[in-house]
């Protein structure tokens, strides 16, 4: 066995769950299971042939002390903020925003062509950090670097860096990896990782063998890699397509309370009455 390469520590199966005015979602981070990965918070996987199950979507609602990073498979998601910004992306397209020191949006999700599927990544915000000033932005597929591999392996570099290729998201404090990696059958593929980092696979299409012992994975699941500095899947006879995912921790205490995230319950406590007084929204810098 190669010491190097990361074993996996923990299969986690999402559960569905109903979020904003009634959207049904399949979250892996932030359930029963598994509560926080340092630094990510949340993560869901969006989707459904049924508009009923999307279509209310996230009426305009609050944020602060994280960032978040949505990724877009199929249809599109409509967002509108206390900033200013509105737009849409569409299919292979990215929204990072960061919540910072507190911002409100909305994100109302549409079908195109019958088709809907996404995904929504909260990352930590260092107590440094936690009350920055927000920011947004979009980023269209066509800037998503795409490199084939041997073996017709196919990645999208959403964050990070592949060989010498840099992601298309930059400045997020996690300095995070993010990569959709399609995989042909039984082809594999092995993926350098910083020895420091949380890391792990989202499963969601095919099957794979995960680790320095292959270890079993069926979509949807998502896969937590232990320690090394090295990751390897091999994909099933039917291929698989997986988001890898990667961060530094913050090793940081977290105070949550739904879409707030801070370091001690009195910041939260001071979230709440910004709320209630009507001073939750900064525009100074």
């Amino acid at each position: 066995m190669n010491t190097n390469v990361r074993n996996v520590s923990q299969i986690i199966t999402p559960i569905q769950v109903l979020e904003g005015a009634g959207v049904l979602l399949k979250r892996s981070i932030a359930s029963h299971s598994l509560d926080y990965l340092d630094p990510f918070l949340l993560f869901d996987h969006f989707g459904s042939d049924n508009p009923d199950d999307y279509l209310a979507g996230f009426p305009m609602h609050p944020h602060r002390g994280i960032e978040t990073v949505t990724y877009m498979l199929a249809g599109r998601v409509t967002h509108r903020d206390s900033l200013g910004n509105s737009g849409t992306i569409g299919a292979g397209d990215v929204q990072w925003m960061t919540a910072g020191r507190g911002i409100m949006h909305e994100e109302m999700p549409q079908p195109y062509e019958g088709k809907m599927e996404g995904f929504q990544l909260w990352v930590n915000l260092p107590a440094k950090l936690k009350m920055t000033a927000p920011r947004y932005r979009d980023i269209h597929s066509a800037n998503i670097p795409e490199v084939e591999l041997p073996g017709e392996i196919k990645l999208r570099l959403v964050a990070g860096q592949y060989s010498s290729s840099s992601g298309a998201v930059t400045d997020i404090y996690a300095d995070p990896t993010y990569l959709d990696v399609s995989m042909p059958a039984e082809a594999s593929f092995s993926h350098p990782v910083a020895a420091d980092h949380s890391v792990f696979a989202y499963l969601f299409r095919g099957k794979g063998m995960f680790g320095s012992t292959e270890i079993a994975a069926e979509a949807p699941q998502l896969v937590i890699f232990g320690n090394g500095e090295k990751i390897n899947i091999k994909a099933a006879s039917g291929g698989a397509r997986f988001l890898l995912i990667s961060g530094l921790p913050l090793e940081e205490p977290i105070a949550r309370y739904g879409p707030f995230v801070m370091n001690t319950r009195a910041e939260i406590e001071q979230t709440l009455m910004e709320l209630r007084e009507g001073t939750f929204i900064k525009n100074i810098d």
